[in-house]
């Protein structure tokens, strides 16, 4: 991916409900080279970052799919929920439930880095999902602390920067997981995470999505972590899980149990990277595209 990447996608919105009224998520859709939607790749990115991650997959993957790419609630071009409390999994797998409704496809194949990939992990193993193809990038039920810990260290500080230059130079600091980027690249994924305030940059996010990770006790994530694996348990479609060979989320033994239990996922590892793999590479897009097109 770089600056100069072509064919922008195209803004969506869909609204969706939540216990205070209603929210509108937007989602980018990249229609297939050619046209014609008859099969759906849906991207759901991590915690801290949006829709417009997938840039250089979404363009990878146009010659077979249709590829939406939400920005969940309360990032990028989404709105804010009301209560702070409800940035939780059941608020976003709620909202991609009205997403795939509006994408009106039979069956759709899911792509998630970290946070997106509990989500797909949670729609995957309801009964009748549509999910019929699951791509988990550097996650799995159980989160290693020490990642929790790192991220929830920078998630919501109130910062702002002069250029974008700066905030690129800072979201290099804390995103050293992602591995080896060239400058085009690394601004290429800066510029959407960044908003204009006056004279200053800031990060696109709502500060509070930061507060259900800071509330969190030892006692409901083990309580989460048990529903889970509960979760993955029951998924059914092929899987494919990456792991950064450095992650400091999803342990080699998770990785290893994910394998053996449930869908029995085959793991990819792509050494050099931890927290997360961005699938800007050419080798990570080969490696999405070939599991992706064994549907075909």
């Amino acid at each position: 991916m770089t600056s100069e990447t072509i064919d922008p996608p195209e803004l969506r919105h869909v609204q969706c409900l939540d216990g205070r009224g209603l929210h509108r998520m937007a989602y980018w859709q990249w229609e297939r080279a050619g046209g014609g939607a008859d099969r759906v790749l849906v991207c759901v990115h991590g915690v801290s970052r949006q829709g417009r991650d997938f840039d250089a997959l979404a363009q990878a993957m146009r010659d077979g799919w249709r590829v939406v790419c939400p920005d969940v609630v309360g990032r990028g071009e989404s709105d804010r929920l009301a209560d702070p409390s409800a940035y939780q999994i059941t608020t976003y797998v709620t909202d991609m439930v009205t997403l795939l409704a509006r994408l009106d496809a039979t069956t759709v194949h899911w792509f998630g880095t970290s946070m997106g990939g509990l989500i797909g992990m949670a729609l995957a193993a309801l009964p009748g999902t549509p999910i019929s193809r699951l791509v988990l990038n550097d996650v799995g039920p159980a989160i290693d602390p020490a990642g929790i810990a790192r991220i929830g260290a920078y998630l919501g500080l109130p910062l702002t920067w002069a250029s974008e230059g700066e905030a690129a130079d800072y979201l290099l600091t804390i995103s050293q997981g992602f591995g080896p980027h060239s400058r085009d690249q690394w601004l290429a994924l800066t510029r959407p995470m960044l908003r204009r305030e006056g004279d200053r940059w800031r990060l696109h996010y709502d500060p509070a999505i930061g507060v259900p990770l800071r509330a969190m006790t030892p006692a409901a994530a083990s309580a989460g972590e048990a529903a889970l694996w509960a979760a993955y348990d029951a998924i059914r479609c092929p899987t494919l899980v990456l792991r950064g060979a450095e992650s400091d989320v999803l342990s080699p033994a998770t990785a290893a149990a994910m394998a053996a239990r449930g869908p029995k996922a085959r793991v990819h590892e792509f050494a050099g990277v931890g927290h997360a793999p961005t699938i800007v590479a050419a080798d990570q897009v080969a490696v999405v595209r070939e599991f992706l097109h064994a549907a075909a």
